[in-house]
């Protein structure tokens, strides 16, 4: 499969310019389309994805594998990122939105700061009008995590 080849060239490149590869997807046909979507833990700019699709094109380019002409569409995840479970103490400081299995509090939606994961025990800053509440509750309650944008 077309896809898996293009994983099967990108994916070490990639990581050794420190990101992952999230995701392939080629449409064939009149308007071919091969979308690309990159991640990791940091931010990523503008700037890196214009960069990173000059790098990604020219190592297609050099592979030659795909027989048709397609528009290549290099993106992020963006500022709302869905995050694995598994991943949630590389994102200690940052403003996430979970889905808990078990209410906190009466909620089972919360957004705030990761403040810390010990012990299988999630602590999340969360505001409550002018002051800010710590919640405690176990990581196997979180169902649903991304990042979210504090305003």
């Amino acid at each position: 499969m077309l896809e898996e080849r293009i994983k099967s060239i990108l994916e070490g490149k990639l990581a050794e310019l420190g990101y992952d590869l999230y995701q392939v997807k080629f449409k064939s046909g009149k308007n071919a389309n091969l979308s690309i979507v990159v991640d990791r833990i940091q931010p990523i700019s503008l700037e890196e994805i214009v960069s990173v699709s000059e790098k990604v094109s020219s190592w297609l380019d050099e592979a030659n594998i795909i027989d048709e002409a397609y528009t290549l569409d290099v993106s992020s995840l963006g500022a709302e990122k869905p995050l694995k479970i598994e991943q949630l103490p590389s994102y200690i400081g940052h403003y996430v939105h979970l889905h808990l299995l078990h209410p906190v509090e009466g909620e089972n939606i919360l957004e705030g700061t990761l403040e810390s994961i010990e012990n299988e025990e999630v602590t999340l800053a969360i505001k409550v009008k002018t002051r800010v509440k710590h919640l405690h509750f176990k990581i196997a309650d979180v169902d649903k995590a991304r990042l979210a944008i504090e305003f």
